[in-house]
């Protein structure tokens, strides 16, 4: 199915930032570092806000619950981390950092209401209905209704519609805070012209670079230097060989399992049939193709009225007998569909956009009828129908069949490595191995992260044996293809390696101390002489270097092997062209560069973006502005103690206290 006629999951997008938005204090305030300590509450409680001096002494504090501490953590890990829902050790790191998020922000609601802000119900409603959440819950205007609305909250945030609206109180109320707090920011318009012209110069530069990996093979210490390395080291290397085991095992295959593949019965067929019936219903779908004529959102009405002619003439020559998949390969605008003749495939209702959707599911089969989305216009043809049904048994009958014959042989095998476990701690490995035809293997020591080369995967039997001691009665442990039975026979503790043994490693390690050194030196040489003769190109040839030209490239562009040029070499922007840079270090790489072109943005093109660079300097400003009043009121309530949080809370710690 095209992905661009697919809904997109606007609700979640428009009110996510509402619920998590409101709970970071509107991504305005972050974690300030120093707000924490310790007190007594109630086991719910997270922590208590008290909004003036006297409210400690009246127990009139705003509580902050542990439970809405978790629900709101348990929202962000699954709207932004959902590989991580229900990881304890995940919700112990998100926890405390919402906790203190919340506690930030009522402290900030406190002061926003000292100063005079309220915000009414009536904001809410204007709001929700012109702001983000506007196009989905007031679509072209109207109300998708109370039940509904309900329903859509509960389902993408699991809270009540009174929770979400105090959520988008709180996220008006910091909103006007900040802009009240910050309405006597702002910039010159000297600094805007002046950060324009610094962001948007352009250079070009010829640059040569000394490689790590080159200068690393030269360097080549002796063997006595090493082994006085090694010695050095002595502390370094002392469990550098790790720990290992020796295994005793012998594994079967479901070849080798008494009885064979089990098959299953017709009555345990049909009774795992009418058990899953609910995945074998077919909702309704249908199946279309369409020739798209896109018009960009926002078009004027002539470019609009050139596609729907477009669309018209395609759809006559359609219906004049002219082979469908064959204009769609010509003139579809629908990358995913046109090489296929526009075709779509099976769709359920609901799935595509509405206009898309109802013409699919309503036009006559075998009919093409031109409709209009906001991607433009379609030529759609319907194809084919399925009303909503149950597949019958003899349709999912292979399905059901493999499926439990996997399900019985994997549940023979486990019977089976049980029985030959419990066999080898009564008679011994081979015994039991001898008794059952199945061959006895010793390993050599192997470490955790080894492998066994007899067994298709045997990191689950390797995890075991290095939680097993030596002696310890027989295990089994599947191994991708059945299972094994396994002792662990011999230990080799972690140690020192000979020299002998670890020369390779050695090296290795010894380049590694010695380059960074050795690199900064050579790129120091090579501007050096680079310098002296004014002749990059004949400065790295005298120290092996190799020479590279730049693209034209701004602060954010990358250069191979140096990185992105402003975060790197920011210096080479100060440099006019003809001049030659100090060295550069670039991590993997030494560089010395020489400017060959330099252009700056033009007047004309500092003026068309004045505005956008003045708006995004007041933004940051702004932001940084609040940053400070939120600080100091965050600060001031933790010095008198108007935060209180509970000892048995997961607040963070504070350094230094």
């Amino acid at each position: 199915m095209i992905r661009f006629l697919q809904k997109e999951n606007r609700l979640t997008k428009a009110l996510f930032v509402v619920i998590i938005g409101a709970a970071s204090v509107s991504m305005v305030v972050y974690l300030i570092p120093g707000l924490s300590g310790q007190g007594g509450s109630s086991a719910d409680t997270f922590a208590v806000v008290y909004p003036h001096w006297y409210s400690r002494y009246l127990a009139s504090g705003e509580v902050i619950s542990q439970q809405k501490v978790a629900q709101l953590a348990t929202q962000r890990v699954q709207q932004q981390y959902p590989q991580y829902a229900g990881n304890p050790m995940i919700m112990n790191m998100i926890e405390p950092q919402v906790g203190q998020q919340l506690v930030q922000q009522q402290i900030l609601l406190d002061e926003a209401e000292k100063l005079g802000i309220r915000v009414t119900d009536a904001d809410v409603r204007q709001y929700l209905q012109t702001g983000p959440p506007g196009q989905v819950l007031f679509p072209n205007g109207k109300f998708i209704g109370q039940d509904r609305y309900a329903a859509l909250i509960q389902s993408r945030f699991d809270i009540t519609v009174a929770d979400f609206e105090d959520s988008v109180k709180h996220d008006i109320a910091m909103r006007r805070l900040q802009s009240l707090i910050t309405a006597g920011v702002t910039v010159s318009e000297k600094e805007v012209r002046d950060l324009y012209l610094k962001n948007n110069v352009k250079i070009k530069f010829d640059y040569a670079v000394i490689s790590s990996d080159d200068l690393s093979k030269q360097i080549n210490p002796s063997d006595a230097d090493l082994e006085a390395f090694f010695k050095k080291n002595a502390a370094r290397y002392a469990t550098a060989v790790p720990e290992q085991r020796t295994i005793t095992y012998f594994a079967f295959t479901p070849d080798n399992v008494p009885g064979g593949a089990p098959q299953p019965t017709p009555q345990e067929i049909q009774q795992y049939y009418t058990a899953h019936q609910s995945e074998y219903s077919v909702p309704e779908q249908a199946r279309a193709r369409h020739i798209l004529i896109k018009v960009d959102q926002g078009a004027d009405a002539k470019t609009d009225a050139a596609a729907k002619a477009k669309a018209e003439a395609l759809l006559k020559q359609i219906q004049g007998g002219a082979n469908f998949a064959d204009l769609a390969k010509k003139n579809s605008d629908d990358p995913g569909s046109k090489d296929t003749g526009g075709e779509l495939g099976f769709a359920q209702r609901g799935r595509m956009v509405p206009e898309f959707d109802n013409a699919i599911f309503t036009q006559k089969i075998g009919d093409t009828k031109i409709i209009k989305t906001q991607y433009g216009y379609h030529i759609v043809q319907v194809e084919e129908r399925q009303q909503a049904h149950a597949q019958s048994l003899a349709e999912v009958l292979p399905t059901i069949q493999a499926t439990l014959i996997r399900q019985k042989s994997s549940a023979a095998q486990q019977s089976y490595a049980q029985a030959l476990t419990s066999e080898a701690m009564k008679n011994g490995l081979d015994e039991t191995a001898a008794a059952h035809h199945l061959q006895l293997v010793t390993t050599p020591p192997i470490a955790q992260q080894g492998v066994i080369a007899g067994l298709p995967d045997s990191a689950t039997l390797l995890s075991k044996a290095f939680q097993s001691k030596q002696g310890d009665p027989a295990q089994s442990a599947p191994t991708g293809e059945g299972y094994a039975i396994f002792q662990v026979t011999g230990i080799t503790a972690a140690h020192a390696p000979t020299f002998a043994d670890w020369k390779s490693h050695v090296l290795d390690d010894y380049r590694a101390e010695q380059l960074p050194a050795l690199l900064r030196q050579k790129t120091t040489d090579l501007a050096n002489q680079a310098h002296t003769t004014n002749d990059l190109a004949k400065a790295a040839k005298a120290v092996g270097a190799t020479v590279k030209t730049s693209d034209l490239v701004g602060q954010t562009g990358q250069v191979p092997q140096l990185g992105e040029l402003g975060q790197v070499a920011p210096q080479l922007f100060d440099l006019a062209p003809g001049n030659i840079s100090g060295p550069i270090s670039a991590g993997r790489t030494g560089v010395v560069a020489k400017i060959i072109d330099k252009q700056a943005p033009s007047a004309d093109e500092i003026t068309k973006n004045f505005d956008q660079t003045r708006d995004q300097v007041l933004d940051q400003r702004r932001g940084e502005a609040f940053q400070v009043f939120a600080s100091n009121i965050i600060n001031d309530y933790k010095t008198h103690k108007r935060v209180l949080f509970n000892a048995k809370s997961k607040s963070p710690e504070v350094p230094g206290e």
